[in-house]
């Protein structure tokens, strides 16, 4: 995730990277500028329209169609930033979860510490590889021996693997008797939480918007661009190109970041910061169970 200062807009307003709509558009709205220019020297230079043609006349339709591709980008753009949000409140409750577990786990383990950095160790890793599984890649950093330990005895779901394992240890010290039932209860509904997160982070991740609704809207907005020089460049003229094209920008950058973020589990920058998230869990375990930074 790109991480800036909202009190510096004028930095914010004149930089560019490599997500910027106006990188990944620029030839398209060049060709829309050839595009506005063809129209515009075919009815004025060519037919030579006025004003009382009655192609003027689409201008009150394409007022119209404005309006009610207005409201579908605003229904986009909140239901892609409704999934976005929502992951990121899994996310938070994964951090609330990992903490909450590991505190009771130090309490519960005070006189069994071998065990307690065991479990600690799979309440650590269970986000880095929560991760790895939604974004099909990890970033994480300064990989040690006990990771890739862990990582090596996973085979299917990387997630549920090492609940699994979680699970069977904590089932282990109960019937040693380092936890009794009721604790053994409280640890479950955590342990569930896991799963919860993971699951419903695999929901957001396996169910985009619909292709049709996706596809409409795309082909809206062009057919709306390409009737707008038609409609206005009688009465414009040569200003209606670069009209043209800033609408064009508009409207088609409002889509690509809808689709960028609908999808907020695959590290592009305005994805949500999972790795770095897991790194402040791992270091947030480690500070509970062993007390040192």
């Amino acid at each position: 995730m790109r991480v800036y200062d909202t009190k510096h807009f004028l930095k914010i307003l004149f930089s560019l990277h490599k997500s910027d709509t106006l990188k990944i558009l620029f030839p398209s709205m060049l060709l829309m500028a050839v595009y506005s220019y063809g129209v515009q020297y075919l009815e004025i230079e060519y037919l030579h329209l006025t004003s009382n043609s009655k192609v003027s006349n689409v201008g009150m339709i394409h007022s119209l169609l404005g309006f009610v591709l207005s409201l579908l980008l605003v229904f986009r753009t909140n239901t892609a930033y409704d999934r976005w949000w929502e992951g990121r409140k899994l996310w938070g409750k994964l951090v609330n979860d990992s903490r909450n577990f590991a505190i009771k786990i130090n309490s519960i383990l005070a006189e069994d510490r071998q065990s307690a950095y065991q479990i600690a160790r799979y309440i650590k890793y269970f986000p880095h590889f929560l991760a790895k599984h939604l974004s099909k890649e990890s970033t994480r950093l300064a990989l040690d021996e006990d990771y890739s330990e862990i990582e090596n005895s996973l085979k299917n779901h990387g997630p549920s693997d090492l609940i699994a394992l979680l699970s069977h240890k904590l089932y282990q010290l109960k019937r040693e008797g380092k936890i009794t039932d009721t604790e053994m209860l409280f640890l479950d509904t955590q342990l569930s939480g896991f799963l919860e997160v993971c699951g419903g982070c695999e929901r957001i991740k396996n169910t985009p918007i619909p292709y049709s609704y996706s596809s409409f809207i795309k082909k809206f907005i062009i057919l709306y661009v390409l009737a707008l020089p038609i409609a206005y460049v009688i009465n414009l003229g040569y200003f209606m190109i670069p009209l043209t094209v800033f609408v064009f920008y508009v409207l088609m950058s409002l889509e690509l970041i809808a689709e960028e973020i609908e999808d907020p589990f695959n590290n592009d920058e305005n994805d949500i910061p999972m790795e770095t998230i897991a790194q402040n869990i791992e270091r947030n375990v480690h500070q509970i169970i062993v007390g040192k930074k």
